[in-house]
């Protein structure tokens, strides 16, 4: 029996890291962002004027953390565009007195990515989130709170969205893009061969 009890905690050990090494040889990953593909560098992120600057910054923290190299519009090979944010608030539930019991946020914005000579690598797309929260009249400032977490919350989860949208570019992916591009290019280009 000494040697049972012994051998348990040994047991217990290999068994976690059989599992730890599962995970990791599937690709699982503990929350955060997908690595985005080093073809992307330098790559500069251009924020219009109603993108929230929380926004901006964290997609630009969570692209360093993952050793993208930004740089500034005129230097980067690759150019991703925020623009277009919109948020809204809208109640979802009625109390029977026709007050708003709950509300629901609703963050969005439209992303493309285009390289330095003008091809469009990521069509300009939509991302949207939203959160729902139970709203409480008698309880005004931390409600107020609450939606100003959610809200910080909603911009963190179209951050993560982004990096998820960069993600598939692979150098091979955007060559694969590139290609299309000059062949629809020359596709739509008027023949200019004499009969």
């Amino acid at each position: 029996m000494p040697l049972l009890s012994a051998l348990t905690p040994v047991i217990r050990l290999s068994a976690a890291a059989s599992l730890m090494a599962l995970l990791a040889g599937c690709g699982f990953q503990l929350r955060g962002a997908p690595p985005v593909s080093a073809a992307l560098q330098p790559l500069a992120v251009d924020c219009s004027s109603p993108v929230p600057e929380t926004l901006c910054l964290s997609i630009r923290e969570q692209l360093k953390l993952g050793d993208i190299k930004l740089a500034p519009v005129e230097q980067a090979d690759y150019i991703l565009r925020l623009a277009d944010f919109e948020q809204d608030r809208r109640a979802s539930a009625i109390t029977s007195r026709a007050v708003a019991a709950e509300y629901t946020l609703r963050h969005s914005i439209a992303i493309e990515v285009v390289s330095s000579d003008r091809i469009p690598i990521v069509a300009t797309t939509r991302l949207n989130t939203t959160e729902s929260y139970r709203y409480d009249e008698t309880n005004v400032l931390a409600k107020q709170r609450e939606e100003e977490a959610l809200r910080r919350q909603l911009n963190d989860r179209l951050a993560q969205q982004v990096l998820f949208r960069l993600a598939p570019l692979s150098a091979a992916r955007i060559d694969a893009i590139r290609a299309e591009y000059q062949r629809t290019q020359d596709a739509d280009a008027p023949a200019t061969g004499k009969p």
